[in-house]
């Protein structure tokens, strides 16, 4: 019997030993893992409005570097919003340059819709650019609700 006991007691300490042990790069490697992820609507012609998302953006972003841990943020824009990515009207687009570098190893989108850009471009009668760092998505209000369908966090400032 007590051979028996010394064989397994041998056999579960070996068992043991090939379970990785708890390390400082262990939980960092969890804490990064753990995913946040935030979308804004921006929807109004207003420099105060659009300097207040990419605001909430940033402070976002801040906070979970702090706890090292990463934020995906997506800030949509549609309608009278469409002017934040304009090339020719936006007010904030060194802002929205400086942020789309700034946020790594975080991930911030602009998003456009392309239902106003279409709009605009047929009320104006001229093709509208909008800057590098946008992505043109079909449909604004559409990748809203699908990101909240997704358990993404909405914010409008």
């Amino acid at each position: 019997m007590r051979r028996w006991l010394r064989h397994a007691t041998v056999a579960f300490i070996a068992l043991v030993s090939l379970i990785p042990a708890a390390s400082a790069e262990n939980a960092k490697a969890h804490r990064s893992a753990i995913l946040h992820r935030m979308v804004i609507q921006v929807d109004q012609n207003d420099p105060t409005v659009m300097n207040l998302a990419l605001n909430n953006a940033t402070n976002v972003i801040e906070y979970y570097r702090a706890k090292g841990e990463d934020i995906d943020v997506d800030v949509v824009a549609y309608g009278p919003g469409l002017h934040m990515f304009r090339a020719d009207t936006s007010p904030v687009q060194d802002r929205i340059k400086n942020l789309k570098n700034y946020a790594f190893p975080s991930r911030i989108q602009f998003s456009a819709c392309n239902v106003t850009k279409a709009g605009m471009e047929k009320k104006e009668g001229h093709p509208i650019d909008v800057l590098s760092d946008v992505v043109m998505v079909p449909s604004g209000v559409v990748r809203l609700m699908e990101l909240q369908e997704k358990g993404w966090s909405y914010i409008r400032p």
